[in-house]
């Protein structure tokens, strides 16, 4: 399995850099089976029947992305470098891992302030990152993150225009509830409290499960045989709560639809061992691509990835190469926005119509 078999042409100007308002006027993409239905993200409801359960990921990005100065006295005088940080994850003795732009500018024990309040002190590097000690812990650090910090884009949207204010509400999903993510489950930016009302109207249930996404969502595929290819890892949590949810509704036939590709890969890591859904805490590095059998997952609602990338990869699993080449080509024909702030699509194997009736179903074990 090569990774040019996952490429394609993307117009650059089809990369969103701001979302849809309100959130639930995205275009929405509907393939289910073979049929491709251009719609909206507020006519979700039409599309899903009483007892479907959707699974959210309720982490919370931080702003992780900081700007700041290192000054060093020196024979010529005082000497200063600006230096960007983007935190990547806390360890258990409060350092942070962060990745540090111009890294060969700082040494060990040097300070780097990021305004009036909020300083960190490198205390180590290791394979090209940094470990950080801020001079601040608990409440009063994440203040201070709030107020110095910025949400930490994808690169895509960053080489067009830095983040701003407004990006601190844009890119936190409305039930964001654990913080620890530095990239947002994209998919779940499309919905507001409107359209939650509707759902629950119309019978749709809802699980929360927490993966922390980190920067390595991001990260190209190197390699040309992608099996080969290693996933970055990250924290994630499915309660028994949440297990006994999923479960119940596939006992009751409902169907269990991850929005986003961040809450499949974690209920389908919950699985692995068993093939049934399970309380499930720790790291996970699953890596999707096709030819994975699929174990608990019927639909997935996903935004448009990029051009040979992991997550392209994924819906490619589940829903076969061939159909989704042609979802894509669909997509870029009828200029559907790509990426974090994009457009969404709803992805399901089976045929049904925009009420929500099955008429034909295939396995889940794989597309």
């Amino acid at each position: 399995m090569k990774l040019s078999d996952f490429d394609f042409d993307l117009p650059e100007a089809l990369i969103a850099t701001r979302p849809a308002r309100p959130r639930s006027a995205a275009r929405m993409l509907v393939a289910a089976g073979d049929q491709m239905t251009d719609a909206h993200v507020h006519a979700l409801p039409d599309w899903l029947r009483p007892g479907d359960r959707l699974v959210l990921n309720d982490t919370r990005v931080i702003p992780a992305r900081l700007t700041g100065t290192r000054r060093r006295s020196g024979p010529q005088g005082e000497s200063v470098a600006k230096i960007e940080v983007t935190l990547l994850e806390p360890g258990a003795d409060g350092d942070w891992t962060a990745l540090v732009k111009h890294l060969k500018k700082l040494r060990e024990g040097e300070q780097v302030e990021f305004g009036a309040d909020l300083s960190a002190t490198l205390t180590a590097k290791t394979d090209g990152q940094a470990r950080l000690r801020f001079n601040l812990t608990g409440d009063d650090f994440d203040a201070a993150l709030a107020s110095a910090g910025a949400m930490p884009l994808p690169p895509y949207i960053a080489a067009k225009r830095p983040a701003d204010a407004q990006d601190k509400t844009d890119y936190q999903t409305v039930w964001a509830r654990h913080a620890g993510a530095v990239a947002a489950p994209t998919a779940s930016l499309h919905f507001d409290e409107a359209l939650l009302a509707e759902l629950r109207a119309k019978g749709v249930d809802f699980t929360h499960v927490t993966l922390h996404v980190g920067a390595g969502t991001f990260l190209p595929v190197k390699v040309e045989d992608v099996t080969t290819h290693k996933m970055h890892a990250e924290w994630g949590e499915v309660t028994e709560t949440a297990a006994a949810e999923i479960a119940a509704t596939r006992r009751a036939g409902g169907r269990v639809i991850p929005v986003g590709t961040t809450a499949l890969r974690l209920i389908e890591s919950a699985a692995r061992e068993t093939g049934e859904i399970a309380p499930w805490r720790g790291e996970t590095d699953i890596f999707i691509y096709p030819g994975f059998r699929f174990c608990v997952t019927d639909a997935l609602m996903t935004n448009f990835h990029l051009p040979k990338s992991t997550l392209l990869m994924l819906v490619s699993a589940f829903m076969g190469q061939g159909r989704m080449k042609r979802v894509y080509a669909h997509a870029v024909a009828q200029g559907y926005r790509f990426f974090s702030y994009g457009d969404a699509s709803l992805l399901i194997p089976e045929q049904i119509t925009a009420t929500g009736a099955q008429s034909t179903r295939v396995s889940r074990k794989g597309a």
